[in-house]
């Protein structure tokens, strides 16, 4: 059993990293070295189907580039599914989660003929899609053993409400952020997510389901990401309650902006490391276009930098 800090960088192979990425790791890495602890590359490819092996490469390329090294072989999730699956199952047991029939299309136009017909806003998540309505939730068991032998398209989902009831309140430790912007000792809110999808027929995991196993499963004591997954740790607190999962501390850092102000995406290809570097940038270029110390007594820097903004 790991005792010392351990830190982890978890992208996915499913685009080319970008500054925000870069910023990120070069956070996370810092922040290792100084506390003396560990840093672990896992690759997030649950998702078969847009991850590639290339980009994975690319990955492990930009990573050298920027000086950034990791201390033991990456985790990859695709490699795992049976971790996943047996969490799944302990939550299946336990009578947590229930197959959800409901496509996201449908979600959607249950939303709309809700708010055309009661004239007030469906609830949303934070990162603003319409909660589930569960209106399968309560199905019978025959009733659900039919749908799913009749072939019907599932994902399982967690039933949130029966979960928080069963903990009652959780908290989380903060940081990254400032007390006004949430940090310090919060206060879980899983509520806000509704009942989110924890597995699908053809991948018994989710992202949520999957950080939190992979977290535990590799001794992480401290998660470094950006804070638009700031609300998705209540969730993520939440899981690892129900499975007798450790709770790491959290730090999540500004993030990387374009022109447009909007956090940049693996689609903004002038962003992209591969490209920068092409162009003949060095690592220390990357730097200083995120903000950070440049030079060999570089550390790492968590805030308060405007070119970040």
């Amino acid at each position: 059993m790991h005792t010392e800090p351990a830190f982890r960088f978890a992208p996915s192979p499913n685009g080319e990293l970008h500054l925000g990425h870069a910023y990120s790791v070069l956070v996370n890495r810092g922040m290792a070295r100084e506390a003396g602890g560990r840093f672990l590359l896992r690759i997030e490819d649950i998702d078969q189907a847009r991850c590639t092996r290339e980009y994975e490469r690319q990955i492990a390329e930009d990573l050298i580039f920027l000086g950034v090294d990791w201390d033991a072989a990456p985790r990859r999730q695709s490699e795992h599914f049976a971790d996943y699956a047996a969490a799944l199952e302990a939550l299946c047991d336990a009578e947590l989660i229930y197959p959800g029939f409901m496509s996201r299309g449908e979600i959607r136009t249950f939303a709309h003929r809700y708010e055309a017909d009661e004239g007030e806003a469906w609830p949303r998540d934070p990162d603003g899609a319409p909660l589930y309505p569960a209106l399968d939730r309560d199905l019978s068991s025959r009733r659900r053993e039919q749908k799913m032998r009749d072939g019907e398209r599932f994902a399982w989902r967690l039933n949130t409400a029966k979960a928080v009831a069963s903990l009652g309140t959780l908290t989380f430790e903060e940081t990254g952020l400032a007390a006004d912007e949430g940090g310090g000792e919060v206060v879980a809110r899983p509520l806000e997510w509704g009942d989110v999808v924890l597995g699908r027929m053809e991948t018994p995991t989710s992202y949520h389901l999957s950080v939190v196993v992979d977290d535990a499963l590799q001794g992480i004591t401290h998660v470094v990401r950006g804070r638009d997954l700031f609300p998705a740790t209540s969730i993520h607190r939440l899981l690892q309650a129900l499975l007798g999962l450790p709770v790491p501390r959290y730090h999540h850092h500004e993030l990387i902006l374009g022109p447009d102000g909007r956090k940049l995406s693996k689609s903004a290809g002038d962003t992209a490391i591969r490209a920068l570097r092409e162009a003949g940038l060095g690592a220390e270029d990357i730097r200083r276009m995120v903000g950070l110390p440049q030079g060999p007594a570089a550390r790492s820097v968590s805030r308060g930098s405007s070119a970040r903004r």
